[in-house]
């Protein structure tokens, strides 16, 4: 079924409907987005004599919403320049203006009332075989379309969001009684194609998937704390970053959804499911009903499971004691299992040391992962027919690094059967089958393929969709064919080489340097291409800062030198390599591996690209090649020379605040990434395919080694510019005579020296001068102050 989306229209401007009409307007399709007129008006409005009829009355609502939205953080948008794809309006005078779109979203409060209102008001204007679908997080389908023309009900779907939009990778569909099953594949399709996002197909039950399983973990939480007399801090370092859950853990985290929409989703699950097994835990314990007697909700009402307090200007975090409900300092909650985990780095290889703690965490695993895969095995076929979908949804939607069903594997699945017979958890006939059968786990790989196993043929089936992604946990085993021991160089076939880094947070040290020239050699000789990517939780945080503090403070700076000249030139070589190179950054992408983004061939940037050159902030230059090529791109094009001093000054400022672009969209704006050159993907998961298939076009296309560019420096003209704004920043107390030193060095550099005229220098020249500068930065004592603040507590030291 062909049907592109060029525009879309959201009916309901909350923060669900502003946050979906932003991204939407990411993706750039044109958005409306409609809200109801006001009833009255506001003091402001009374002040200026307006009236109800006034059109800026008439749309104050979606108005201040979107601006809402667009202000928030973090930012619903990629760039704010793209919300001039929303225009908006109001149902009363603009809701004919839905005949022209290609597909109508409603999400408008959730009560069937008013949604049953809003679809027949649609249905007057919306044209025969547009698509329409609710964003309700429970509310059944088979009552939101009574009523309704048959059209309406073959094109008719629920496509559940996760707040926010942007970030949370969910997007639950679920088809309607009636719905065409080409309509359902196409949302599909286009959640994880266009939208970016992971699509899970779900039933029509209460609370679909992501939800259901969601408030099942955290109300059987509720009820573990007080069985096992733990604290809220305990229970948050349990079930957070050790596990592979975000870092707000639990109680963390219902502080920041807010606890009513939490008790409102677990009391839907207990009045529309009497007969889940779990029904009684969906019942809300005391201290919850206490807590929302309060008003205790969260975030938003100052408190809840965590309160912050400021006492003569210090501000500390008191927990909650749920059986007092008071506040309390809150208490730093250790285990001994947890010690046992530190030097496991895969979250996953964790699981079967944790529920063999001896501990009281032990216990809270045992029982926590028994009650939960007991949860699981019985929503099967109840609300989805295939498990992955559960452990895509968990993963997309809370946030986790592995689904229910893979730490059941983890954990082994014999083991994980002995844990719920502890808790006297029955163990479903399908589990119980699969193992007689002689299947030993949910999951397999073969050919570089995720399988699972399919309860109705009670065999391993391929999981569908995958031919659009290169999975590196797939492929790594089979197809490596090099490694040390930071990085690992893989033939993806085609020729095409992909060179993944496995440091500590892909930290940029020898071995990685070592691999990244070792990729290139290959692909020069015996291979075609090179890819630089990663699947890890972010492409790298830059170069390896405690290898270049023990270098300086030991003053070993001739090693210190070799190193970032190595370091220079393997960033060089990206560029003036005789194979393609192609680079595909995602997440944190800071300092050096800024600055090999800026070299290769092409960039593939995952959209939620965090990338900028950060080495202000411990006290040092861009000093991999960065500085030089900000020097050589403002010089570029055919520009006139203010122009081009304007744009010196510009990227100047840039690397001096050390600012980090906070998508990759933003990225061409900083002059990061290139237009027409470099490209962005929302979806990460297609990321190295993408770069795959742009490699063999480059390839394909006659690719020829790129020759030796020339950069016009403006040396003394720019260097007077520079000194001028430091000396004035550092007068201003904007910055410190460190920041001023700093900042005097990039100048010089980004000059090109003390040149007396405009002249054109080679890259080798810059960077000399670059290197120079970085190294005279790494002889001064705040600048190891600054290293050395950033090593110990991760943040940046001003000083």
């Amino acid at each position: 079924m062909k049907r592109p989306i060029k525009k879309v229209a959201v009916i309901g401007s909350g923060i669900m409907g502003s946050g979906i009409a932003c991204h939407f307007a990411n993706i750039g399709v044109e958005v409306l987005l409609l809200d109801i007129v006001p009833r009255e008006l506001n003091d402001v409005e009374k002040a200026k004599g307006l009236t109800l009829n006034d059109k800026i009355v008439r749309n104050r609502l979606v108005n201040d919403s979107l601006t809402a939205s667009l202000k928030s953080k973090p930012s619903p948008i990629y760039n704010q320049k793209f919300a001039e794809r929303i225009s908006t309006g109001n149902l009363d005078d603009d809701l004919h203006k839905i005949k022209d779109v290609d597909w109508i979203m409603e999400v408008v409060v959730e009560r069937l009332d008013i949604k049953q209102q809003v679809f027949e008001k649609i249905e007057k204007y919306r044209k025969p075989g547009t698509l329409i679908t609710s964003n309700t997080s429970g509310i059944p389908i088979k009552f939101m379309n009574e009523g309704r023309s048959e059209d309406f009900q073959q094109h008719f779907a629920v496509t559940h969001f996760f707040n926010p939009p942007r970030y949370l990778k969910l997007f639950e569909v679920v088809p309607g009684p009636n719905c065409k099953q080409e309509v359902t594949d196409f949302l599909m399709m286009y959640g994880e194609k266009f939208l970016g996002k992971t699509s899970v197909l779900a039933k029509d039950t209460p609370a679909f998937i992501g939800n259901r399983i969601g408030i099942f973990g955290i109300m059987s939480l509720f009820h573990l704390v007080k069985d096992l007399d733990l604290t809220i801090e305990e229970v948050d370092k349990l079930t957070g970053p050790v596990i592979g859950r975000p870092k707000s853990a639990t109680f963390r985290t219902v502080d920041v959804v807010g606890l009513d929409t939490l008790v409102h989703v677990a009391n839907g699950i207990y009045k529309n499911c009497p007969e889940d097994e779990a029904h009684e835990l969906f019942k809300l314990p005391d201290f919850i009903n206490k807590m929302m007697e309060n008003k205790w909700l969260g975030s938003k009402t100052k408190q809840g499971f965590y309160k912050k307090v400021v006492d003569n200007g210090k501000s500390s975090i008191l927990s909650l004691d749920l059986d007092t409900l008071e506040y309390t300092e809150s208490k730093k909650a250790k285990f001994a299992t947890l010690e046992l985990t530190k030097t496991i780095d895969k979250v996953i290889d964790r699981f079967k040391v944790l529920v063999k703690g001896k501990d009281k965490a032990g216990e809270f695993y045992r029982k926590s992962f028994a009650g939960m895969f007991g949860y699981v095995q019985n929503r099967i076929p109840e609300i989805s027919d295939e498990l992955y979908r559960i452990d895509d949804a968990m993963k997309a939607g809370f946030g986790w690094e592995n689904g229910p069903f893979e730490i059941w594997d983890a954990i082994g699945v014999e083991k994980g059967i002995e844990l719920m017979q502890a808790e006297n958890i029955p163990v479903a006939s399908w589990v119980t089958e699969m193992v007689e059968s002689g299947t030993k786990s949910f999951y397999s790989v073969k050919d570089g393929a995720k399988y699972y196993y399919a309860i109705p043929s009670k065999k391993q089936e391929k999981i569908p969709g995958q031919d659009s992604f290169i999975i590196l946990d797939n492929v790594r085993e089979a197809k490596t064919i090099w490694s040390n021991s930071g990085a690992s160089i893989q033939h993806l076939g085609n020729g095409v080489l992909n060179v993944e880094f496995q440091s500590k947070m892909n930290s940029l040290g020898g071995e990685v340097l070592q691999a990244i020239n070792k990729g290139i050699d290959l692909a020069e000789t015996e291979y075609n291409a090179v890819i630089l990517g990663n699947q890890a939780a972010n492409f790298s945080v830059g170069a390896n800062l405690g290898m270049i503090f023990m270098m300086a403070v030991e003053q070993e700076y001739d090693e210190l030198n070799f190193s970032v000249k190595y370091f220079q030139d393997t960033v060089m070589r990206l560029r003036y390599s005789s194979c393609p190179t192609i680079i595909a950054p995602h997440g944190y992408t800071f300092g050096g591996a800024c600055e090999m983004s800026m070299h290769a061939d092409k960039v593939i940037a995952a959209a939620e690209t965090y990338i900028g050159l950060v080495e202000f902030g411990v006290g040092v230059i861009p000093g991999g090649a960065g500085t030089k090529e900000m020097a050589l791109r403002a010089s570029e094009g055919v520009l006139k020379d203010d122009v081009k001093l304007n744009k010196l000054r510009d990227y100047f400022i840039n690397v001096a605040m050390a600012k980090v672009a906070t998508s990759a969209h933003e990225a061409y704006d900083l002059g990061f990434f290139k237009e027409h050159k470099d490209i962005v993907v929302v979806n990460k998961d297609r990321q190295i395919a993408t770069a795959k298939r742009h490699a063999i076009q480059l390839l394909e296309d006659g690719y020829t080694q790129p020759t030796p560019k020339k950069a016009l420096v403006y040396g003394q003209q720019a260097l007077g510019m520079f000194l001028v704004g430091t000396d004035s920043l550092e007068k201003g107390h904007y910055a410190s005579e460190h920041d001023k030193k700093i900042a005097n060095k990039l100048g010089y550099v980004m000059a090109g020296g003390d040149l007396s005229e405009p002249t054109y220098v080679s890259e080798q020249y810059l960077l000399d001068l670059e290197r120079e500068a970085f190294m005279s930065l790494c002889t001064e004592r705040k600048t190891l102050e600054r290293i050395e603040h950033m090593l110990k507590t991760g943040k940046p030291l001003r000083n």
